[in-house]
């Protein structure tokens, strides 16, 4: 009985990197579309309460919220360059740049789990009897103000958990200078945090 030593052949793995791609664009698009409803409302009334918005501004640390800005601008440029590393075959280089990503996001909900706390001390938060004794503008203002830079946190917090799942799998070689396109996509979910903060930056903290 003869037998017949075949090779297994193995078709060759096929990725759809255009497609995912746009898929996370898409996915960009409906979190515009939901901070953008945010950022309406918030025209809304500042138009209707300018001097209660100023008023209540004036409450925030300016410093807090440039640093944090800082912080986020630089945290953009690291990720690109963790991009721009992987690229160029240089795994270690790509690892260091998106673990410091990482640390700069870490610093950046460090700083405001803070300046938070410092507000909820002063009986700054929703619904508190300090803050109903406030003026209508002042209350909105602060309704906004945690519920905006709260989801932004969020945010943080889940492009925290997604750059480190990027940096095990980049580490163990699954994202290689061949096959990044998910270190690239999360790239763009920071890119969309930074962004989002830019806009709530002179928002909340310029008023004065």
């Amino acid at each position: 009985m003869t037998h017949n030593n075949q090779a297994t052949v193995h078709a060759p793995v096929h990725r759809d990197d255009v497609g995912s791609k746009m898929g996370m664009w898409l996915f960009l698009f409906t979190e515009l579309l939901l901070f953008g409803g945010m950022f309406l409302i918030y025209a809304v009334y500042r138009f209707q309460f300018p001097d209660q918005f100023k008023v209540a501004a004036m409450e925030l640390n300016v410093t807090v919220g440039a640093l944090n800005t800082v912080i986020l601008l630089t945290s953009s440029l690291t990720v690109a360059l963790a991009i721009g590393a992987i690229q160029k075959k240089n795994k270690f280089l790509s690892i260091i740049f998106l673990a410091v990503t990482i640390v700069f996001a870490l610093a950046f909900m460090i700083n405001k789990f803070f300046e938070w706390s410092a507000k909820i001390e002063h009986g700054i938060y929703p619904g508190s009897e300090y803050l109903l004794g406030k003026s209508n503008g002042e209350i909105l203002f602060y309704g906004l103000y945690y519920v905006m830079t709260g989801l932004h946190g969020l945010h943080v917090i889940i492009g925290v958990v997604i750059l480190s799942v990027i940096l095990v799998m980049i580490m163990k070689g699954s994202i290689n200078h061949e096959n990044y396109i998910k270190l690239e996509n999360s790239g763009l979910y920071w890119h969309l945090v930074d962004l989002i903060w830019i806009f709530l930056f002179p928002l909340f903290y310029l008023l004065q």
